[in-house]
């Protein structure tokens, strides 16, 4: 896996193995390459520059969904001390799709939450593949509620395709337990900033995506539908995934635009996996700077001014037929 290659990096992964030839070739054959081996260098940043800087917004998904990508208890590891995990909702189990606790972020307390994916096949079906169940947002709402309690701020880290949509879930009403962590986060009198750090898919990221704030790493997504489930509805076929998530404006210069999210994460050229510590530095940095704005905001002026970044949210125009 630490070796996966996503379809459009191939002309990276043919040079690199190109430059390896020739390193080999040199110290087998004693000769002075190093000129020629500079020049492959300076081809291999050229083409990555050229790739990462034009990606189309299905590419866009491909990166999110790398599977070395930092989750979300990397980035708790790198941006946060003293991390305290708690666990359960209290009336069912404990949903390992969602991860939370307390820690200290520039020495302070806060409550962070995540959804969390797995890294092979054992992993992934512990947390389900990153999908919760409505246990896992009845937790994060236990969590949240915890934090407002005690005045501490919450982030939270959005990396999930969707809710699980399976009949265990609808037997437990997962829409309803999204609904009424919806409603609830409008009332939270503490800041709160999100981060899509991934895949950010429908009611499944708005259920701990309420926030004051929104932050979306450069090479995430953030979408009221998958690519594919939305060219399953409108083309009847998935393989129009790609049109898809270029009409759906999912990326993170599209959420700007849109004015739906609040700042773009700069992310290492190659995606967020290539140094995972300079982007939970780069997200430490936006989120020190909106918590500061919050905090100086009054618990009524936070609690308005989430309200209004979501009623803002789908402003369309309308024709008016003479």
């Amino acid at each position: 896996m630490s070796n996966y290659v996503l379809p459009f990096e191939k002309p990276i992964l043919e040079l690199e193995k190109k430059m390896s030839e020739l390193r080999s070739f040199s110290e087998d054959q004693n000769i002075d390459m190093k000129s020629e081996v500079e020049r492959i260098e300076q081809k291999i940043l050229e083409t990555k520059q050229k790739i990462y800087s034009g990606m189309s917004p299905w590419q866009k998904v491909q990166m999110a969904r790398h599977p070395m990508r930092p989750y979300t208890r990397d980035y708790i590891n790198l941006i946060t001390t003293d991390f305290q995990e708690l666990h359960g909702d209290r009336l069912y189990r404990d949903d390992r799709a969602i991860i939370g606790g307390v820690a200290r972020f520039n020495g302070r307390a806060v409550m962070v939450i995540g959804t969390q994916k797995g890294r092979d096949t054992k992993s992934n079906l512990e947390c389900n593949f990153g999908c919760p169940y409505p246990e896992g947002y009845r937790k994060a709402l236990r969590l949240m509620k915890m934090a407002d309690k005690f005045g501490m701020p919450i982030i939270s880290f959005i990396d999930t395709p969707g809710a699980y949509p399976g009949l265990e879930s609808e037997e437990r009403h997962v829409a309803e337990a999204i609904a009424v962590n919806l409603r609830e986060a409008f009332l939270f009198k503490v800041p709160f900033i999100s981060i899509v750090i991934g895949e950010g898919g429908s009611g499944g990221a708005l259920g701990i995506g309420v926030s004051n704030r929104i932050l979306v790493l450069e090479h995430s997504y953030y979408s009221v539908i998958s690519p594919e489930g939305c060219a399953a509805i409108l083309w009847k076929d998935r393989a129009y995934a790609d049109k898809a998530a270029e009409n759906l404006k999912l990326t993170a210069t599209d959420l700007i635009d849109l004015k739906i999210a609040d700042d773009v994460v700069p992310e290492p050229l190659g995606g967020a996996h290539q140094n995972p510590e300079a982007t939970a530095k780069s997200i430490a940095t936006l989120v020190a700077k909106h918590l500061a704005e919050l905090d100086a905001m009054t618990i009524e002026e936070r609690i308005q001014d989430r309200y209004d970044k979501f009623r803002a949210i789908g402003v369309y125009d309308e024709a008016v037929n003479s």
